[in-house]
């Protein structure tokens, strides 16, 4: 009833009633960061664009550490999860990869993140990564399925690969037009093509985290 007498004096007094944004950070690497994309290039800013598109009120954080491995997100996860966030986006492990490290400890750093989200009440989307064959493929397998093992394990939401949205059939020449010189990071038009394939899972998360 409270509610109701409330909107009543909004509508009387002319105000329009406005939802606040959902705050999703989203806890990265570089590709998170936006390595070497000036600013309006970069994932998060293009993300927050593609959002605001498609009719999501979110404030965006963009929690990226260049270099960052699944130590450095287990570690700092404590002040990125500030009070006033309401879902994360867990996009790390490809310095993981180039490190070589054992896939149980990047796991195990990945299900203290989850873990610290649960304890707070935030809503993950968990994007995954997956190895390549150069480790072995014991390697590949313990790597390639923490993802979605640990977000089943957390209820968290999966997306399958960060880089899903660069998929060109297996053509190299394709593919290196998405990248940067590096062959490592997306260029603009490149991250244009993951925030797309990745959106609908995000849209999902801010979804997630209204309720």
């Amino acid at each position: 009833m409270r509610k109701v007498l409330i909107a009543g004096v909004f509508a009387l007094c002319g105000f329009a009633a406005t939802a606040e944004p959902v705050v999703i950070a989203a806890l990265g690497d570089s590709l998170t960061q936006g390595y070497g994309l000036i600013e309006q290039e970069g994932f998060v800013p293009q993300m927050r664009g593609w959002l605001t598109e498609n009719g999501a009120e979110v404030r965006l954080i963009n929690a990226g550490v260049s270099g960052d491995t699944t130590a450095g997100g287990a570690a700092r996860v404590g002040w990125t999860l500030t009070p006033d966030v309401q879902g994360m986006i867990v996009a790390l492990g490809g310095n993981d990869l180039l490190r070589g490290i054992d896939p149980a400890v990047s796991r195990a750093n990945l299900d203290q993140i989850l873990t610290a989200a649960d304890t707070t009440g935030v809503e993950v989307l968990l994007v995954g990564m997956e190895a390549p064959g150069n480790y072995g493929p014991d390697y590949k397998e313990a790597f390639d399925a923490m993802y979605p093992e640990l977000a089943e394990a957390h209820g968290a939401l999966y997306a399958e690969s960060f880089f899903a949205g660069l998929d060109v059939d297996g053509d190299p020449q394709a593919a290196r037009a998405l990248m940067q010189s590096d062959g490592i990071h997306p260029n603009a038009e490149g991250v244009a093509r993951i925030v797309a394939a990745l959106g609908p899972h995000v849209l999902e998360l801010v979804d997630r985290a209204a309720e």
